[in-house]
């Protein structure tokens, strides 16, 4: 599932443009030849890097491989020419030669069009707040055209010329986070110049934007749940307060994120359904007040979000409608991605309970096969990080 292809040539490519794009910006925002654009520094050129082309096409990766590599060869004659006088014009000459015979990928293929935001980085950090909110603005604002479900069947798509993408894409998915909150607020135009969707600048500001586009996220991995068993993209844990223990204050569970492997639980009252504490994971229960009861032990849970909202988000993220996600568990691996969903009323984990998947079977998962399902979704999740291509680049 989004899976990068296996050279790793490739993915060292993908994040040297990405990192040089990303300075280059910075630097022309310092030098003050550039502006800011809702709130972030704006990418001054109409055409940026198509990292995305990048990936499907091999060759052209391999073009712009072979003509990177000849512009650091060059630069590293002119560096012997200036220090090697005697033999500065033949030094000069071969790094000359160099790049005029540089295999140099075509600029139609190499570059794709840009927007002022598209290097922007959400400042939401996927959070359940953000997702809640998203799912009000959507409602009023996005459901009438690209449906409840997101899949571009609402009440009023039948009367457009043009009936709206389907949220339930990877294609979608797969688009930089600035550039689809440039489609929001800009709108979208055909090749003909017709308007296909409207601006929503007026209608919502930079934060409504940023949280409906987080909600489409939910949104788009709950209907493919739902339709499918799997997700068209990975979704991160979503950020949200988490109390523990005795401890009055809360924190972020961004924290887990990075190293520590989540196993949330939706408790309903029934203390049959929670599962024992399992020192592989930090568990999280979820209920519907965002307290944790009374009666439940703490070597059966010791942590709960704190927040009202996240049942409502996590119901949409798993696919199943809110009162029946009672009992449900989803596991997130150590970098943070969701990665699979247990049915309520199962202890038994199989190969089908996974909703993200990154490639083929890892090595030491074909070789060392686990006595429990629990165990070989472990080890799986372990042997096949998520590596996920948006806009080009792998995040």
């Amino acid at each position: 599932m989004n899976g990068l292809p296996a050279q790793a040539w490739l993915n060292t490519l993908l994040v040297l443009l990405q990192d040089a794009q990303l300075a280059l910006l910075r630097l022309w925002h310092a030098l003050g030849l550039s502006g800011d654009a809702h709130g972030q520094p704006a990418w001054p050129w109409a055409r940026r890097i198509a990292g995305e082309t990048l990936l499907i096409d091999l060759g052209l990766a391999r073009q712009l491989g072979f003509s990177l590599g000849t512009v650091v060869f060059a630069l590293a004659l002119l560096a012997m020419a200036v220090a090697w006088r005697r033999r500065r014009a033949v030094l000069l000459a071969l790094a000359a030669l160099a790049l005029v015979l540089a295999p140099w990928p075509s600029p139609s293929l190499l570059f794709s069009a840009a927007a002022p935001t598209s290097f922007h980085s959400s400042p939401t950090r996927f959070s359940v707040d953000a997702i809640a909110r998203g799912a009000t603005v959507y409602a009023r604002h996005c459901a009438s055209c690209h449906g409840d479900d997101g899949r571009g069947e609402g009440p009023q798509a039948a009367s457009l010329k043009r009936w709206p993408p389907t949220l339930v894409s990877p294609l979608l998915a797969r688009r930089a986070d600035g550039e689809l909150f440039w489609h929001v607020v800009a709108g979208m135009r055909d090749p003909q110049g017709e308007v296909t969707m409207p601006a929503f600048a007026r209608a919502l500001d930079d934060a409504d934007t940023w949280a409906v586009l987080d909600y489409m996220k939910a949104l788009a991995a709950g209907s493919a749940a739902a339709a499918n068993g799997s997700w068209p993209m990975p979704l991160p844990l979503p950020d949200t307060r988490v109390r523990c223990g005795d401890d009055a204050s809360p924190r972020s569970l961004a924290q887990w994120r990075g190293g520590q492997r989540v196993r949330v639980v939706a408790f309903d009252g029934d203390l049959r359904s929670l599962p024992m504490l399992d020192p592989r994971f930090q568990t999280l229960l979820l209920t519907r007040d965002g307290t944790l009861p009374a009666g439940v032990p703490r070597f059966r849970a010791n942590c709960v979000a704190a927040s009202a909202q996240a049942w409502e988000v996590y119901a949409r993220i798993a696919g199943v409608p809110a009162d029946r996600l009672g009992g449900m568990e989803l596991l997130a691996d150590r970098d943070g991605w969701l990665r699979a969903r247990g049915a309520p009323g199962r202890r038994d984990w199989s190969d089908a309970d996974m909703v993200c998947r990154s490639g083929a079977p890892a090595e030491a998962t074909r070789e060392a096969p686990a006595a429990d399902g629990l165990t070989a979704l472990v080890l799986r999740m372990d042997g096949e990080p998520v590596r996920f291509v948006k806009g080009g680049f792998v995040h």
